[in-house]
């Protein structure tokens, strides 16, 4: 599932496809039909909420906060629809429900892309962020408002994972993520996989504010270039309740080796570097033939480390959503409409 959300203008989610080796219409008889059914024909409509955020903390030794910084992203409301493997989000940022001003403001252009064929699960990500807020009163800063705000600091990330599920015949993310399936009986699947990520962290000045001078070895630096890449392993486990019920979770591991280049006024460092990066997905809701409900986290966590402190850098990345959908049968007319859709998936 991809779709854009930014700040300033309409996010338009775009059209994807999640790739299968036969690029055949899929039926029951591809995977265990008594654990999971599969809507093919039908088309998965939605209204949501969600929002993202890309944060990124420096560390701090013992007895020392961590300095984290979030940016002051939009809650947005949209609709979508899903099609066989194809799915079209839009989204907005309406002024109603975004009042907040007081943590300054972010622009932002936020890509993550979930791909879930039967047998992977595919992240791609792209986030452009510039404008970020701290909490004053979490790090002691002496300032009179309640954040510290930084309109000159941004984050350019680009990432991407591929996990196989070995366990496609009895579990599916389909149900869970998109809700264009229905998983019936509680089941679980090993997932084994690799990513790679390549971000760049900047300001106009350092990370580490003057007032913390002495608190923080990262002091001073002003601009991160970060390259991982590694294998990894996870798992996940849908627990269904009655048919209807689920609780479905899936955490993955990557031992990335990487190198992290650091910038400050005193010129730049680099640092090879092996840590861990960690990849989850939650999802809590009903399901059923014809109407589904549920509540959505999908994360990475990527740690790094640079020469000036043997602290973590830590960039946290999220999407949380609220789902309401409702799969329905297209007449004879929709159906014309989207032929173009079968052509190219038959192909």
């Amino acid at each position: 599932m991809f779709f854009i959300e930014n700040k300033f203008f309409l996010t338009v989610g775009c059209l994807l496809f999640i790739f299968n080796a036969n690029a055949q219409v899929q039926d029951q008889s591809d995977h265990d039909s008594s654990y999971y059914h599969s809507y093919p024909q039908m088309v998965t409509t939605r209204f949501y909420f969600s929002q993202k955020y890309t944060n990124f903390t420096v560390g701090g030794e013992k007895n020392t906060p961590d300095l984290i910084y979030r940016p002051n992203t939009t809650l947005n409301m949209g609709v979508g629809a899903t099609y066989r493997s194809v799915t079209l989000n839009l989204a907005y940022g309406f002024g109603f429900l975004n009042k907040d001003h007081s943590k300054g403001k972010t622009k932002y252009l936020d890509l993550q892309t979930h791909l879930y064929s039967r047998k992977l699960a595919i992240d791609l990500s792209g986030q452009f962020y510039k404008g970020y807020y701290s909490n004053n009163k979490a790090t002691g800063y002496p300032g009179k408002e309640d954040y510290y705000v930084r309109q000159d600091m941004g984050i350019a990330l680009l990432g991407a994972s591929v996990y196989r599920i070995m366990n496609d015949q009895k579990f599916t993310f389909r149900a869970a993520i998109l809700q264009s399936e229905w998983q019936q009986k509680s089941a679980g699947s090993l997932l084994i996989g690799a990513e790679i990520f390549y971000g760049a962290i900047h300001g106009d000045s350092a990370f580490v504010p003057a007032l913390f001078s002495g608190r923080y070895l990262q002091e001073g630096i002003h601009k991160i270039h970060l390259f991982k890449v590694g294998p990894g392993v996870g798992y996940t486990y849908s627990f269904v309740y009655d048919k209807h019920f689920y609780l479905t979770w899936a955490l993955s591991a990557n031992v990335n080796a990487g190198i992290v280049h650091e910038f400050s006024n005193n010129g730049s460092q680099d640092r090879f570097t092996v840590s861990p990066n960690y990849t989850y997905r939650f999802a809590l809701g009903y399901n059923s033939s014809v109407w589904a409900f549920n509540l959505m986290l999908v994360g990475n966590e990527i740690n790094f480390k640079g020469a000036s402190s043997p602290e973590n850098y830590d960039i946290k990345i999220g999407n949380f959503r609220i789902n309401l959908t409702r799969r329905v049968m297209p007449g004879p007319k929709t159906k014309k409409k989207i032929k173009f859709l079968d052509d190219f998936l038959d192909r």
